[in-house]
């Protein structure tokens, strides 16, 4: 092997070779080159690198230097991220707040699609909101956020159940104050003669009844 191919190859070769543990040979040139290990072949040495052998005469290497290895640092592990909280849809949550009002909960799920055909977003042109159509005075009444769908449902289902327990479970009494207000049942003994309020009524009590009253 002559000592053009050595000055010429051997240090291309060194500069490719990634540093991965094990030693250097050094030559008397000054050239360094990273092999896994080495072994004496006569009047020659021999390179194991990771490409290979590389066989030279072993006058051309002054010295041997172990590599000190430093192993790469972990990379950092991955931000926890939070499971996504699961959103439950409108019609689960009125079979809920139905189920913990001891109300049938097709009953709920009524006045909810007459309401707001269970549209969180729905607003009246009052200022009605939310599935159940709370006005703002009445949900702080009631101690729950309008605009949260949970607490809207949850606020509206037992708000039907106090009017439902006040008319001793008279339905039509109880749908007629949920539209237009105990008060105007009340001054009218009964369902008021409001259309709005009379086809509000019927279309609830008619859902009711297409839904199988459960």
């Amino acid at each position: 092997m002559s000592k053009l191919f050595l000055s010429l190859v051997l240090p291309a070769l060194a500069a490719a070779l990634p540093a991965l543990g094990g030693e250097y040979a050094v030559l008397r040139n000054g050239f360094r080159i990273h092999a896994e290990r080495h072994e004496a072949a006569g009047s020659n040495v021999r390179l194991y690198t990771k490409d290979g052998v590389t066989e030279m005469p072993a006058a051309a290497v002054v010295a041997f230097e172990t590599e000190e290895y430093t192993a790469p640092a972990a990379p950092p592990a991955p931000p926890k991220v939070a499971a996504p909280v699961p959103v439950r849809d409108p019609q689960t949550l009125v079979r809920d707040a139905a189920l913990r009002s001891g109300l049938p909960p097709s009953l709920v799920e009524s006045v909810a699609r007459v309401e707001s055909a269970l549209r969180p977003e729905a607003v009246s042109p009052k200022g009605a909101l939310g599935v159940m159509q709370l006005m703002p005075a009445t949900a702080r009444a009631l101690d729950a956020d309008p605009r949260d769908t949970a607490q809207n449902i949850d606020a509206g289902t037992r708000l039907l159940r106090e009017l439902l327990i006040k008319y001793d479970g008279d339905v039509v009494k109880a749908l007629s104050a949920y539209n237009a207000g105990a008060g105007a049942v009340d001054r009218y003994h009964g369902m008021p003669p409001y259309p709005e309020t009379q086809d509000y009524v019927d279309k609830v009590i008619r859902t009711y009844v297409r839904a199988g009253a459960k």
